[in-house]
């Protein structure tokens, strides 16, 4: 896992100030060793967290055994050595999975990105075609990001923090971008919050020549579903978890597993020890009844693990969040990654990869609001009372407090979810605060209105990549980890995404398949538990006087730099200690922060 950077311009060495300046940036994404590497038109930079050949081999920029091509990679290539030695050609000079792709690319030209699996943004240097070619891994693990500097620079990096620092570009704020974080509390994956700083959206390639760029999509998640019994469905499934556990297993360093007691990070646990019988684990919990720390023992028991309990420090939320802010370049709004910011830096001190349960709850159907729109889906004849319905539902589901109870009527059950789930600031509201603008993020796939697999579909192309991959990203490598995510292996992902409906949700549970593969595997207690969510709720948050006080200097103040974004009075009325009012705090804060580069 590392951090990439690059420029590439006439007269290339003349930008080695600027290279070192994106480098620096991104420290915390590889604090073991920094190199740059420069051609006539090209200079790239990278920051390495050693991982996988951990010897000078194993170093980047690398260059290829031609010297005409030169990578730098952020991510992991899972499964490499069973590619390796398909390209037994190749003259290595290492162990890497760095160099299995220069190795790829000698042969395949472009074509390399059908067959590569895994996590990762690259860009390789072909000095001999002058030309620049950069991926990003299918589901959007990785970040990329890019974009013209002032002389006509082509510049990208890991973070946009990298891209700012290079000091060739002015930032100009994105009105569709800030209508989105609005509205969802999050920048899609397919924009950034810069207008004129683009992100590499997932599954998609981009090749730069002769100053021009083509950005294409190379991958598209299955969009049909397969027909298959229960039995057949849990033989497959075990088989291909246990088939990504093994390959994300592979490491110069010893690999552990967040460990949080629910269903997906136990399934991991218990799949790791089939290959690990001594294991670490870490889990996170808060002092309070409902910590999830006691039902994390009950697996690190089982499977007699090396456990690691972090509790938490009775730190004002104020410095929790001052904390994670530098490591964030655009608002964001999900207050776990507060929490999950501290479990990456205690899981450092010990650890340098450590393994996640992450997006089971897509890929299994593990949202109470699934199951709603199940329901709905059921009785979708009755057009005319499925608003009716659907509020019903909400209020007797406690989990989804954060969901807006308004009286709207939906066309569909996907209509429903894209405008009611995960929705704050709704079109008026948003127009009230001066953002006029709208952003609709393309899919790869049409999907079918009332069904539930393409919801899931949905969040995988959507919140996935937008709001839970970021915050996994940067708050791991705000901290120097690598996390990595077994359920979204592209054989495993692709398996579920394609399950029947009936084998994740009814009317009665959720994570059908999971439940039914695994339920062995768990405690007598796991299995009956029902999901929790990460930490207290918004209202305990705002309980905090130093957070109230943050707020009211951030907020009240017609000064303050987030006011130069949206209306200071339109923005008064949502100050009520809600979910509103802590997306304005976030975007309050962001704004602040980054005032010098705008």
């Amino acid at each position: 896992m590392c951090g990439i950077a690059g420029i590439v311009t006439k007269n290339a060495k003349n930008y080695s100030e600027a290279i070192q300046k994106m480098t620096d940036a991104i420290v915390h994404r590889g604090p073991d060793s920094a190199h740059h590497e420069y051609f006539e038109n090209a200079a790239l930079g990278h920051r390495r967290l050693s991982i996988i050949d951990l010897s000078e081999n194993g170093k980047q920029p690398m260059f290829s055994s031609s010297k005409s091509e030169c990578i730098v990679l952020n991510g992991e290539i899972y499964g490499y050595q069973a590619i390796k030695k398909q390209y037994c050609e190749y003259p290595y000079l290492g162990t890497s999975d760095t160099e299995v792709i220069l190795a790829m690319y000698q042969r395949k030209k472009e074509q390399l990105i059908h067959d590569l699996p895994g996590m990762f943004a690259f860009a390789i240097w072909d000095d001999e075609k002058q030309q620049l070619f950069c991926a990003r891994d299918r589901f959007g693990e990785k970040p990329f990001y890019y974009a013209y500097g002032k002389n006509g620079e082509f510049i990208f990096a890991s973070e946009i923090k990298a891209i700012l620092s290079s000091e060739l570009i002015e930032p100009q704020i994105s009105q569709e971008a800030l209508s989105h974080y609005l509205q969802y509390g999050y920048v899609s994956t397919y924009q950034s919050i810069y207008s004129n700083i683009f992100s590499l959206p997932p599954a998609h390639q981009l090749i730069w020549k002769d100053g021009e760029i083509e950005v294409s999509r190379y991958y598209s998640i299955p969009k049909k579903d397969r027909i298959l019994n229960l039995s057949e469905a849990k033989e497959e499934f075990t088989y291909l978890l246990k088939s990504a556990i093994e390959k994300q297993l592979i490491a110069d360093v010893e690999v552990g597993s967040f460990l949080s007691g629910g269903l997906d990070s136990s399934s991991v646990v218990a799949m790791v020890n089939t290959f690990l019988p001594q294991q670490t684990t870490i889990s996170f919990g808060y002092d309070h009844e409902e910590s999830e720390l006691k039902y994390a023992k009950e697996i690190a028991e089982k499977y007699n693990t090396r456990h690691i309990e972090i509790h938490e420090k009775k730190e004002d939320l104020v410095s929790g969040i001052l904390k994670v802010a530098p490591f964030l370049d655009e608002p964001f709004a999900d207050r776990s990654c507060v929490p999950h910011f501290e479990i990456c830096k205690s899981a450092r001190k010990s650890l340098k990869v450590v393994l996640s349960g992450d997006v089971g709850d897509e890929l299994f159907g593990g949202y109470s609001f699934y199951k709603v729109e199940h329901e709905m889906k059921k009785h979708f004849s009755y057009q005319n009372i499925l608003a009716q319905f659907g509020q019903k539902l909400y209020q007797n589901i406690k989990q989804i407090s954060y969901i807006s109870q308004k009286n709207i009527q939906y066309d569909s059950i996907l209509d429903f979810h894209q405008y009611e789930v995960r929705n704050f600031f709704n079109k008026k509201e948003r127009t009230a605060l001066g953002i006029t603008e709208d952003y609709q993020q393309p899919y790869s796939f049409n999907a079918d209105q009332n069904s539930l697999n393409d919801i899931m579909r949905t969040d995988l192309e959507k919140f996935v990549p937008g709001n839970m991959l970021v915050k996994s990203d940067r708050m791991a490598m705000a901290n120097s980890l690598e996390v990595r995510t077994p359920f979204l292996d592209i054989d495993f992902a692709e398996f579920c995404i394609q399950l029947p409906e009936q084998l994740k949700i009814n009317s009665e549970n959720d994570k059908i398949i999971l439940r039914e593969s695994m339920n062995s595997y768990w405690t007598e207690t796991i299995r009956n538990r029902n999901k929790q969510g990460f930490g207290l709720g918004i209202e305990n948050w705002f309980e905090e006087e130093s957070l109230l006080k943050f707020s009211d200097e951030l907020l009240k103040d017609k000064n303050q730099k987030i006011y130069s974004y949206i209306d200071f009075d339109a923005a008064q009325n949502f100050l009520d200690k809600g979910q509103k009012h802590w997306n304005l705090l976030q975007l309050a804060l962001w704004a602040t922060q980054h005032s010098k580069f705008v």
